[in-house]
């Protein structure tokens, strides 16, 4: 029998501290697996992309995912898919899993650990992009580190202004204003264009770029990168479709990955004055690592369905 386990469901089990800690682990760890995870992208003949990562592997997890998504940025929401969790002895199909949902949650709350490792002390956030990414972004960092004020900026301006609203703060009307007002800043839209170059930005400040996950992409200009103390989750990727990508630049022009910060490898930011980013492209682990624990809290709340694929 499979767990099919919706949106509903995952945000009935999902907790941000103990995802935020499976990610953290997962970080440290991810590493040490010797099957390398896999992402695979294609174009459609549609306004949209069809993306898969397999496997998702950790050590001491008896288990593995395969996630495929299809993206559509007109739609809403613009990112629908499943996330497969089999088990690592027979590879049974353990649960079913609601994509947009895992990744909205891995990839917001990873976003959030780098930011919190990296950024400096400054209290003053900006939020460039306000979709299901930056909500999570936001939860993740509530739990890490409180700020004082917040910025925020969206083309759509109605909902740059309900999410000020939530959260306790100002929309502005573009990226550059924001870069002017905040000590760190959290990108995430469909920019193929960079939002923000190094003459935008002021010494000291942090930013994470989640939006260029996909060739094409770019949020970031080369020069801040260059500049800047650049932290990605994967070297090849992120030079392959990512921000390096995006900026022309090898993955040699990657300082660290956020493993290497977490285990020690790398001292990350090192002085107040440094430029930070954290350019991720997301990982086939960190599908594991929430779905396995949305898995374990959905068999011990007794949440979700039960469905029999064979029968």
């Amino acid at each position: 029998m499979t767990l099919v386990l919706t949106r509903g469901d995952l945000e009935a089990v999902l907790e941000p501290e103990t995802c935020l800690a499976a990610l953290t682990e997962g970080f440290r760890c991810a590493d040490a697996v010797p099957v390398a995870g896999q992402r695979v992208r294609t174009d459609l003949p549609f306004p949209g992309t069809a993306t898969a990562l397999l496997p998702g592997l950790l050590p001491g997890v008896e288990a593995y995912t395969v996630k495929v998504n299809a993206k559509f940025p007109d739609a809403r929401p613009a990112l629908r898919g499943v996330i497969c969790l089999h088990g690592g002895r027979d590879g049974e199909l353990l649960a079913l899993l609601d994509s947009a949902t895992v990744t909205a949650w891995r990839t917001g709350l990873a976003a959030a650990l780098g930011t919190h490792v990296l950024a400096g002390a400054g209290e003053i956030l900006g939020v460039i992009g306000t979709g299901a990414q930056a909500e999570l972004m936001m939860r993740g960092l509530a739990v890490l580190r409180p700020h004082r004020a917040l910025v925020v900026h969206d083309t759509d301006t109605e909902r740059a202004s309900a999410f000020a609203a939530r959260h306790g703060g100002r929309a502005v009307g573009s990226a550059k204003e924001v870069a002017a007002a905040a000590d760190t800043v959290l990108l995430a839209t469909w920019a193929r264009t960079p939002l923000l170059r190094l003459s935008d930005t002021r010494e000291g400040r942090h930013f994470t770029s989640l939006g260029a996950d996909e060739p094409g992409k770019q949020e970031l200009a080369a020069d801040l990168l260059r500049a800047a103390l650049l932290v990605v989750d994967n070297r090849e990727l992120a030079a392959s479709m990512g921000a390096l990508a995006a900026a022309d630049l090898p993955a040699s022009a990657a300082d660290a990955t956020l493993g290497e910060v977490l285990r020690g490898e790398h001292p990350g930011r090192v002085t107040a004055e440094s430029r930070t980013v954290y350019a991720p492209v997301g990982l086939p682990w960190q599908d594991l690592a929430l779905s396995w624990a949305a898995y374990r809290a959905a068999e011990r709340e007794g949440v979700g369905r039960r469905v029999d694929l064979l029968g």
